[in-house]
């Protein structure tokens, strides 16, 4: 299967997709995080029906809402992988994860409220708390001997000062963390001390490369689930996002009546037709798919660690326990300019600016190394070339 996945180069840059149409034909691009790879027979197999029956009205699904079914799909899919049975009823779809943050934070914030981020972090963070008009409070991550860490100090301190929300993604973005169950559990009894809300971006969850093993945050426990809003989504494991459609899930349906109390369902609209069926056909007959998928990234993986360990000896890099993603260090460079300008003028490679994680990471880029094994020599090479042209 593994070769069927992947596109060649020429049909990718016919794409009008935003990674491959938004640089010129000489750069590769390895910034926006989506995959270079075919999607699940099943669900090309949905979307192929609905456009060839041009069945574009009102969906109804098991003679109901749309929604409802969706719900019940993710419950069902979390109760199979981790043994955790969250209620369909406290399920609300969504159609981005930012949408999803914005509304929480409208619901059980007020303006000018803290919100604790561990940094770097995804880029729309920011801008959500800057549209909601609420504080962010970084927690940056420490360095580790392999991997990036929780400051639990640090993170302890600045939980009493004004906090309202815990903010977490986990597998972490964009380092590649995968925070284990002692971690989580630390994170947990912060939260309940300090009556914090914690909101959990797990959309990069079925991406985790073993030994390491994914934890939902509401799985841990009753009191912990009663405070937390997991969100996901089939955007990133199955490589569908462009069709928006995900899931916030309440961790009880106290939470979840709380929060539509301040922000009406009606607000979040209904799933498409196409994001709805194809969702559903990925969480209940893609997981052949989403294995084969997973073997050829954790190839990928150990492709550009080995290339950059060996070649590029003074960068840093930790091998991601998660996502596809790479957190590339190029600070030893001693660049006077943003590492991904460099690389970009340079190398006519486009990565993700660092800055963008945080300000103070102009050294830094994220790499996304979700592409074939071809292509992604090709980039590391040029990434090589221009850091050896610098003398």
């Amino acid at each position: 299967m593994n070769s069927r996945l992947v596109i060649p180069e020429q049909e990718l840059r016919q794409r009008r997709n935003a990674k491959w149409s938004h640089y010129s034909d000489d750069v590769l691009p390895a910034w926006i995080a989506e995959m270079d790879y075919r999607v699940a027979e099943p669900i090309q197999a949905i979307i192929n029906r609905i456009a060839l029956e041009q069945d574009y009205g009102y969906p109804e699904r098991g003679g109901g809402k749309p929604d409802e079914l969706l719900s019940h799909t993710f419950a069902t899919r979390m109760k199979q992988l981790y043994g955790w049975q969250p209620a369909p009823e406290a399920i609300q779809f969504i159609s981005a994860i930012d949408q999803a943050i914005l509304t929480a934070l409208l619901a059980f914030t007020e303006p000018g409220d803290g919100i604790i981020v561990q940094t770097p972090c995804y880029p729309p963070f920011y801008d959500v708390m800057k549209a909601a008009g609420r504080h962010f409070i970084k927690n940056p991550m420490i360095r580790g001997g392999d991997r990036y860490e929780i400051d639990f100090e640090h993170l302890r301190k600045i939980s009493g000062k004004g906090a309202k929300v815990l903010l977490l993604c986990n597998p972490q973005n964009p380092t590649g963390r995968v925070f284990d169950r002692s971690e989580l559990q630390a994170i947990a009894e912060i939260a309940i001390r300090h009556d914090l809300l914690v909101i959990c971006d797990e959309i990069h969850s079925d991406l985790v490369y073993a030994p390491d093993r994914h934890t939902p945050l509401a799985a841990l426990g009753p009191e912990i689930a009663a405070r937390t809003i997991t969100l996901n989504s089939a955007s990133k494991g199955f490589n569908l996002p462009g069709l928006y459609c995900g899931v916030m899930c309440f961790g009880d349906t106290r939470l979840a009546a709380r929060c539509h109390a301040k922000m009406p369902r009606r607000l979040m609209g209904q799933p498409n037709t196409f994001g709805l069926d194809a969702t559903i056909a990925a969480w209940t007959q893609g997981a052949d798919w989403a294995k084969a998928a997973l073997a050829m990234l954790a190839a990928r993986r150990g492709q550009l660690i080995e290339h950059v360990r060996m070649h590029l000896p003074d960068l840093g890099v930790f091998q991601p326990q998660g996502t596809y993603l790479a957190w590339l260090d190029l600070t030893a460079l001693d660049l006077k300019e943003p590492a991904s300008q460099f690389l970009l003028r340079e190398g006519k490679v486009a990565a993700m600016p660092g800055e963008w994680f945080d300000s103070k990471a102009e050294g830094f880029v994220r790499i996304n190394f979700a592409t074939s094994e071809p292509i992604l020599t090709e980039i590391l090479e040029r990434i090589i070339s221009a850091v050896r042209s610098r003398g």
